[in-house]
């Protein structure tokens, strides 16, 4: 057993992030060099209720409870000490939503998520009004297609916030939200760092004009930067989080985060001119700007660092899907042919076959398209593959493609920043199972990007653990020490990584490739408007 450990934790020396991601709570507590301690994690799904994508909102408080339960039951297994008290903690969620309260507390409405595509028309009027992209999911355009709807419950609204802002209140008793969190509910201005007051008076006269009279400041919590105290544990929060009062209440929280302030922090990307992209099912890269954007891009949303600096996301719906399904079908063929082979086997060899291939993949196209791309404009989901019979095709060319395509919106959304804008990007980090094979993913994104690209041994720590880095960095930064240097020349002053520079000819190549890409999206197109979902039918 660790004395130090143990001593850390009865002394308090330590800090705890709570993350509700959208599968799975996790609770994560480190100690003052930054490394878990402890964890747990509770697993969890959004259900359809009368037409919206909810957590219930018994579940919220039930997932809570389970993962810090379990956390705290690592603690006394692993040091035999009761989590009496901790040093700093802090919460944060899947971003955007609705929860709106009236002036007694209750729940006016289920929570809605992010995932609803309810509020197309709320978005777009209130974009055409700010002259400044609002994403569906975002908390005001929930706000003004309740409006819209004339829905019974708007004229009792007390409090409206996100899921990390309520459980924040929750233990609290402040009305309290990160200014990352917050650029999700409302537009920020970076130099109040405070919601955008020109927005907010239009957004006043908007509705004042349809007989509503709220206030926005009055209605939405108040915004902090990282590094601030955003309150205390309370007895009643004490008594939710911990229902054996084991621990003591007075301990300070940071600003609740959403869950992309989270992973940047976890992949050190809060620095001006540095980035991260996320790899999975979808594909997200968030850049940090040095200025705001010139025009209202819809590719592109403005979010900020938990630190207050301005944003840009790109976010594709669509990434390593179609790889695994054909990977999947390789493997067929290896069984039915007597071979058994093994998963991190499979993919490195082919991956490694994509740098054999030519620059631009050999003349193939694909769309790894499982559901519709919004960067593209296209509605539904209709992996293809197509060769002309002059293209070279082969293994090499054939995985090369597939990986080329599975960046290719992303890039289109990104071509805006760096070829319209001129935003600069010195480095940016990326993190994701498609990068478990060395070398091959970051060589096809430093093309793409045309930036270097880092793959790094704690990028897979996650949210929960920048949320409790968030944590720790409110108590133990040296006096007004900022978050990029504290995480720069602390957290990961030994962080071990590999940055790999683009290839020239592979940035040539991907450009042939994205021509190529951009003139067949109407081959994929015209396979949305002609294959139809029950062909078999």
């Amino acid at each position: 057993m660790d004395q130090n450990i143990k001593q850390a934790i009865t002394k308090g020396e330590t800090s705890l992030g709570i993350e509700f991601g959208s599968t799975r709570i996790k609770a994560v507590l480190i100690d003052q060099r930054f490394e878990t301690i402890a964890s747990g994690s509770y697993e969890w799904e959004n259900l359809l209720a009368d037409g919206y994508w909810t957590y219930n909102l018994a579940e919220i408080i039930k997932g809570l409870q389970a993962a810090y339960s379990e956390m705290k039951q690592e603690v006394e297994r692993k040091y035999g000490v009761t989590l009496r008290t901790i040093g700093s903690i802090g919460f944060s969620a899947m971003m955007h939503g609705y929860m709106a309260f009236d002036s007694t507390g209750e729940l006016l409405v289920p929570f809605r998520t992010w995932r609803n595509a309810t509020t197309g028309a709320a978005a777009k009027e209130l974009t055409d009004k700010f002259q400044f992209n609002i994403p569906e999911r975002w908390s005001i355009a929930h706000l003004y297609q309740a409006i819209l709807n004339k829905e019974q419950h708007v004229p009792r609204i007390d409090f409206v916030t996100t899921l990390a802002g309520f459980i924040h209140w929750l233990l609290t008793g402040n009305k309290a939200i990160g200014i990352g969190d917050a650029s999700g509910m409302f537009p920020i201005d970076e130099a109040t760092q405070d919601y955008n007051e020109a927005m907010v008076k239009q957004f006043e006269e908007l509705i004042a004009g349809k007989g509503y009279s709220l206030k926005l400041k009055d209605i939405f919590p108040k915004v902090y930067t990282a590094g601030e105290q955003a309150g205390v544990l309370t007895e009643a929060g004490v008594k939710i989080l911990d229902p054996s009062e084991n621990l003591q209440p007075g301990i300070p929280l940071c600003p609740p985060e959403g869950d992309a302030g989270t992973g940047m922090v976890a992949t050190n990307s809060v620095r001006k001119r540095t980035g991260n992209i996320s790899v999975g099912t979808s594909v997200f890269a968030m850049i940090v700007l040095e200025n705001e954007l010139s025009t209202v891009y819809p590719e592109i949303d403005m979010v900020t660092t938990p630190n207050g600096s301005p944003v840009g996301m790109v976010h594709a719906n669509n990434c390593s899907s179609d790889i695994n399904a054909w990977l999947g079908l390789f493997r067929e063929f290896a069984e039915a042919a007597g071979q058994k082979v093994d998963t991190a086997q499979l993919y490195s060899v082919m991956f490694n076959k994509a740098l054999e291939a030519d620059p631009d993949g050999g003349g193939l196209l694909s769309y790894g398209y499982l559901s519709g791309e919004n960067i593209t404009g296209i509605e539904k989901g209709r992996p293809l593959f197509v060769r002309s019979p002059e293209s070279n095709f082969n293994l090499a060319n054939f995985m090369r493609t597939h990986l080329f395509t599975a960046f290719a919106a992303l890039k289109i959304g990104m071509d805006i920043l760096t070829k319209k804008e001129n935003v600069a990007i010195d480095s940016i980090l990326a993190h994701g199972g498609l990068f478990k094979t060395p070398i091959v993913g970051q060589k096809i994104v430093a093309a793409a990007l045309n930036v270097p690209v880092s793959v790094m041994a704690t990028a897979g720590e996650g949210g929960a653990w920048g949320m409790a880095i968030l944590a720790s960095y409110m108590m133990n930064k040296a006096g007004q020490e900022r978050l990029d240097d504290f995480l720069d020349g602390k957290v990961f002053s030994n962080a071990q990584g590999q940055e790999i520079y683009p290839d020239g000819s592979d940035v040539k190549g991907f450009e042939t490739f994205m021509e190529r890409y951009t003139k067949g999206l109407a081959i994929e197109q015209a396979a949305v408007d002609n294959l139809v979902e029950n062909w078999r039918n």
